[in-house]
């Protein structure tokens, strides 16, 4: 799951038309000297004039590798991956490399310069790292234009500048339709024809894996190779993910939960090799989040039973949760249990306050799948993991133990917090996110 579009789109459109995305290179977290933040993440799913592009509106079969490469039609989409990684030394980091793409149109107009672009593209980049103590953040904008950013299928790239993520080949497409995964009975009676849970619903497409990962900035690197580990996991309904009441108010939604990990970091001029797991969302729609939903919490969790975890709770103006949260709970076989908000109970167990201007965020949280009998503690890596850039939010490795039917369990995952702060301020000039 990854805040109104109007201001994102007005951003971009002086990006792309003012020539500034060149200048836009990277927004780095050094010291917090003031508040960044002219936009707001969750407005580029919702707002604004979405006349030709295509809508999410009913569930589709996922194809891949297609399926992880760009999807133009739609407005918005991103390829988002995040990390918990441990050094040969035991020191642990955890990381995000997340690339957004925006359409300033439904079509590409016809222009003869190079420079034309119909997309823009903006990539965030992170680091923790525990025993250090410490938080990093960049940010990059570019057209795509001239090789600077943008998405191939064939060969499979997501791009900005020098930070990427590809794979190495096409593979043999492999199809997972709506309902497939009810196909092994395991479907209660009464249960929503969405997710049941059914084995091998989605298969390894050969020659395709791993994807590599690539960033290097003032921040620091990374290399990396992650395996696909458990196969693509549709959320929502058979992929369509509903975030509000109205016809496309919704988005197509996939997870790889669990990719095993390994390569190399730097933080601090020193190079440490390293090995974890990451966790990938795709998800592309024009728009998703109906007017009165201003935000969201999302968690993805990797149980140490095998056992993966993702649940997303929209929070409505004036306070109160959407009753279009929901999330999935993986099993180690890679079936799928999909989750409303009935079944989830969440209690904030503490706050951090950003030193940028105030804001508070949740920092702990008791949570409770109800249907399954399970009660996780969990708790930030660090307590400041806000991204000051453009768009001003938190998102951070986390740690978690719990319990399971009674058995103790552990692990760790990734948690994102946005519209906490105060409603970004329309950009009077392009800043960073």
């Amino acid at each position: 799951m990854r805040r109104r579009t109007a201001a994102w789109l007005a951003l971009v459109m002086l990006l792309a038309l003012a020539g500034i995305a060149l200048a836009l290179r990277a927004g780095t977290r050094g010291p917090r000297a003031q508040v960044r933040a002219t936009l707001s993440l969750a407005g580029s799913l919702g707002g604004a004039d979405t006349a030709g592009f295509a809508h999410a509106l009913a569930a589709r079969p996922f194809r891949f590798p297609a399926d992880h490469g760009p999807h133009p039609d739609f407005r918005t989409e991103w390829w988002y991956v995040t990390g918990n990684l441990v050094s040969a030394e035991g020191r642990r980091f955890g990381y995000e490399l997340t690339f957004f793409r925006s359409a300033l149109a439904p079509r590409p107009a016809p222009r003869a310069s190079d420079w034309a672009a119909r997309d823009v593209y903006m990539a965030h980049f992170t680091i923790g790292d525990s025993a250090g103590e410490r938080f990093r953040a960049a940010e990059r904008f570019e057209r795509a234009a001239a090789g600077l950013a943008g998405a191939s299928t064939a060969p499979w790239r997501v791009w900005v500048d020098d930070w990427s993520v590809s794979a190495p080949g096409e593979g043999r497409v492999e199809v997972v339709a709506p309902g497939e995964r009810d196909l092994a009975g395991t479907r209660g009676a009464g249960a929503p024809h969405d997710a049941g849970g059914a084995r091998d619903s989605t298969r390894a497409a050969p020659g395709f894996w791993p994807l590599h990962l690539v960033a290097r900035d003032s921040i620091g690197a990374l290399d990396l190779a992650l395996a696909q580990g458990t196969a693509p996991v549709p959320q929502g309904e058979g992929g369509l993910s509903r975030k509000g009441p109205e016809p496309g108010d919704a988005s197509y939604y996939y997870s790889l939960p669990r990719m095993p990990t390994s390569g190399w970091l730097e933080v601090g001029g020193r190079r440490y090799h390293v090995r974890g797991e990451s966790w990938m969302d795709r998800e592309w729609s024009t728009s998703a989040l109906a007017p009165d939903e201003v935000g969201w919490d999302w968690f993805g969790l990797q149980l140490s039973d095998g056992r993966s975890l993702m649940l997303y709770r929209i929070r409505r103006r004036g306070g109160g949760i959407s009753s279009f949260s929901a999330g999935t709970l993986v099993g180690v076989d890679g079936s799928a249990r999909p989750l409303g908000r009935a079944d989830a109970a969440v209690d904030v167990l503490g706050t951090w306050q950003s030193p940028l201007d105030g804001t508070r965020y949740p920092a702990g949280w008791h949570v409770r799948i109800l249907s399954a009998d399970l009660d996780l503690a969990i708790r930030p890596m660090l307590a400041d993991q806000e991204l000051n850039v453009s768009v001003r939010y938190w998102e951070g490795a986390v740690w978690l133990t719990g319990t399971a039917a009674g058995r103790s369990l552990a692990g760790r995952g990734f948690v994102e917090l946005t519209g906490y702060g105060p409603a970004p301020r329309a950009p009077s000039s392009p800043g960073p996110r």
